[in-house]
């Protein structure tokens, strides 16, 4: 129980005396520092699908500090089970040498080139702590898994089998954007002659994947994180409205069909 521990007993018999608050009134309020720092349905929903032989992909609409803020702390959370993981980032593998030598001292963050849709100084700073936290010990692997421009590959076929090959090393966690985590699209193939996203190729190559997307409220103001339950009549709303409207794309029937939950952010 960390610091707490260490003031129970004073702290127990100080109020007693006070009479300010009865024994179950304490055993309440030890059981509430006791919690874990991430105690939240959001933390539990994704901590709990982060395992061996799968890949766990947490969408985002890019340049939103909150979703760094939530990965870096995922992973934090995991590493101190005492548990290793591999961290998969949407940047070109053509920078995985340069991570490298970020993570021997031999280069700075600075050095790491990133799409400028990406880029922004939260993600900048998230690969900076990884670095950090691997230096220092972590069980942690850095994965640079997106196509570079000179590519012939689609993006997704080529990030699909990045992490094809990652997840045979260890659980994979992937930060990526909200698209390539969708299992499922139905295509309107008179609109279009598009191809899966990164999910729904590892899902048919018989891969387990958990992935969840993040969406926003429109307003500006303080936001705070829930979790919202794939199974539930909002999630297929949502999901419609969000992120399949931006397709040449049918409407999804069930949002479970197309992802596992959704981390929404909003006003509260």
């Amino acid at each position: 129980m960390g610091f707490f521990s260490s003031h129970y007993k004073y702290l127990h018999k100080v109020l007693l005396r006070d009479g300010i608050i009865s024994s179950c009134l304490f055993v309440i309020i030890i059981l509430f520092f006791s919690l874990p720092v991430y105690a939240t349905p959001v933390y539990d929903r994704v901590m709990q699908v982060i395992a061996p032989d799968t890949i766990t992909i947490v969408g985002e609409t890019h340049q939103r500090a909150e979703s760094v803020d939530l990965f870096q702390s995922l992973i934090d959370d995991y590493l101190q089970q005492n548990n290793c993981l591999i961290v998969a980032l949407e940047i070109a593998s053509n920078q995985q040498s340069i991570i490298d030598d970020v993570v021997r001292g031999k280069a700075a963050v600075s050095a790491i080139e990133i799409a400028p849709i990406i880029d922004h100084p939260p993600f900048r700073a998230l690969i900076d702590n990884l670095v950090r936290m691997r230096s220092n010990g972590a069980c942690l692997e850095l994965a640079a898994i997106d196509a570079g421009i000179e590519e012939k590959t689609g993006r997704d076929e080529w990030m699909a089998a990045e992490l094809a090959e990652k997840v045979s090393q260890g659980p994979v966690l992937a930060l990526l954007g909200n698209l390539h985590a969708l299992k499922k699209i139905d295509w309107d193939m008179a609109m279009t002659n598009e191809s899966p996203y990164v999910a729904e190729i590892l899902i048919s190559q018989g891969y387990r994947i958990n992935s969840f997307a993040q969406i926003w409220t429109d307003s500006d103001c303080d936001r705070h994180s829930r979790i919202v339950s794939a199974d539930e009549p909002e999630a297929t709303v949502m999901i419609n409205s969000r992120l399949v409207a931006l397709l040449n794309a049918f409407e999804t029937k069930k949002a479970s069909d197309t992802i596992d939950g959704i981390i929404l952010w909003e006003c509260g």
